[in-house]
């Protein structure tokens, strides 16, 4: 584990049985190569960050990329996480171009450059996957948050994430059902740590959704700034608070208008009132 400027470099146990294994086969060289690349890989997702505003907190080496901490407290936008996501595959894009560029004139060892740029595009089209925590899923859930509730959001990237990765279990057995070779050890490795750090992570989801309502007050804050107009959520007295809370979007700020069982809209209320009444009541509508 190192410290360099206040972010903390580890490796993740995942990357450190890939060492091991690298020893064991012969190929260390290979998997220095492959470090060097996920590390400006990460060095991207990081700079983004930086130049967004956002303090990095730590960055972990995973042998397919890496997971880069943040401190968000409402500040991280939708666009910011798709710019800071799109930045990490950019350095494989920028690497793959200076490699094809030494290949047409000849520089260099062959071997060593066409080993560079076909491993940059592996991580970078893996990378590129729907599946959280890498950068394809946080597009996508990004994307996702700015037309649907966040709550739908979070969901359903979860749920996405969970399939896809049994996509790529399933993949890594390919060559031994086909009966033409035997499993992609390094594959199945990968797939089963994405698959239970989504199931994890879907299992955490009350508690996503909680610090998304407890950061909802820089929401407000921008709104009144601008003097954006709020969206309105119609609902009845009788429905309880979570579902409502449910359909608060992202980027959106709500006022909730209460109708009674004639259809008449009997108070308005900000949706501070409804987060304040949700942590301290409960369920239903004080």
């Amino acid at each position: 584990m190192i410290n360099i400027r206040g972010v903390t470099l580890s490796l993740h146990p995942l990357f450190v049985i890939v060492m091991l294994m690298s020893i064991v086969t012969g190929s260390f060289i290979e998997l220095i190569t492959l470090f060097v690349i996920v590390l400006i890989h990460e060095l991207g997702h990081m700079s983004a960050a930086i130049v967004l505003g956002i303090k990095v907190r730590s960055i972990q080496l995973l042998p397919f990329g890496g997971v880069v901490s943040i401190e968000d407290h409402g500040q991280l936008t939708p666009w910011k996480e798709i710019i800071i996501a799109l930045a990490g595959p950019l350095q494989n894009v920028i690497m793959m171009g200076i490699g094809m560029t030494f290949l047409e004139v000849g520089w260099g060892n062959n071997a060593v450059i066409s080993y560079i740029v076909h491993g940059n595009m592996v991580i970078a089209l893996f990378n590129l996957l729907p599946i959280l925590p890498l950068d394809g899923g946080k597009i996508v859930q990004s994307l996702a948050s700015r037309l649907f509730p966040y709550h739908w959001t979070l969901l359903w990237s979860s749920r996405v994430s969970i399939v896809t990765s049994m996509v790529v279990i399933s993949y890594s057995m390919l060559p031994l059902i086909k009966g033409e070779g035997i499993i992609q050890l390094n594959i199945l490795m990968i797939g089963i740590f994405l698959f239970y750090s989504n199931l994890i992570d879907y299992r955490n989801l009350p508690y996503r959704f909680m610090r998304f309502l407890m950061n909802r007050d820089l929401v407000y804050t921008k709104y009144a700034i601008s003097g954006s107009i709020a969206q309105p959520i119609i609902t009845d007295v009788t429905k309880h608070l979570e579902n409502i809370l449910r359909l608060f979007k992202r980027e959106k700020y709500h006022l909730i208008y209460i109708m009674d069982k004639d259809g008449k809209v009997i108070a308005v209320l900000p949706e501070q009132r409804l987060i304040a009444a949700y942590f301290s009541h409960g369920r239903r509508l004080p």
